[in-house]
């Protein structure tokens, strides 16, 4: 809980009388700690993300710390790889699924994986909206991996995973992120590379693998071109 209502409204570019508004309805993740509300970032992030809100995305261009860079969406993906004709008809048994074929070290207890993907679901589905769902760990750290891995997972049959828009869920990205840090700028800058019309196309055709790399790369860069160009202007002001 590091945010204030000033930071949350600045984050989600919204005014603190809309942040407010959207507090009252219950929407918005929000803490009282000694009568003062507070937010957390990665999950004010979160539901802003499930909910299409429009984000700036200079946001994305935070300086690296450490010396660790952080990292890309397309280097991620490709990490985790692209699976094809997942089995399942419902949210348990699909995660199940693509839970048994994720690029881990031997280490990580997959049984455990699976229950905190489902112990995530029950606090609010993480399907985005038209057809797309982004299954991820809320804390990280848990898992002790030493590099971050999305796995795009297209499934045999549609199902139900209660997202906003109440579609059915057909396409699933699998985030396991090493950080917290590592994971909030994925999320993110994944919200922006999917907001992309050539993306959307070859997910909905359920390309080739070098294909859907391809054409996440090319957005990617646009998304990093807008978040440089935001940071320039923020600078400038």
């Amino acid at each position: 809980m590091n945010l204030s209502v000033k930071d949350a409204a600045a984050l989600l570019n919204v005014s603190e009388k809309t942040l407010y508004r959207w507090i009252k309805q219950g929407g918005v993740p929000a803490y009282r700690l000694h009568e003062t509300l507070r937010f957390n970032r990665v999950e004010l992030l979160e539901w802003a993300t499930s909910r299409k809100i429009p984000l700036d995305p200079g946001i994305l261009s935070e300086p690296e710390s450490g010396g660790i860079p952080l990292p890309a969406v397309s280097e991620a993906l490709r990490n985790g790889g692209v699976l094809y004709r997942i089995e399942g008809r419902d949210k348990s048994r699909v995660l199940s699924s693509v839970v048994e074929h994720l690029r881990l070290p031997e280490e990580v207890n997959l049984n455990f994986l699976l229950k905190v993907l489902m112990a995530r679901e029950a606090l609010g589905s993480t399907g985005i909206g038209d057809g797309i769902a982004i299954p991820h760990v809320r804390n990280p750290i848990v898992l002790h991996v030493t590099r971050p891995s999305i796995t795009l997972a297209f499934l045999e049959h549609p199902i139900e995973f209660g997202a906003l828009d109440g579609k059915p869920v057909s396409t699933l990205f699998i985030m396991i992120s090493p950080t917290v840090r590592a994971h909030l700028h994925l999320l993110s800058r994944l919200a922006f590379v999917l907001r992309d019309a050539r993306v959307r196309k070859v997910l909905e055709k359920r390309e080739t693998r070098e294909e859907i790399f391809s054409a996440i790369e090319r957005a990617e860069a646009q998304v990093i071109a807008a978040g440089g160009r935001a940071g320039r202007a923020g600078r400038a002001r």
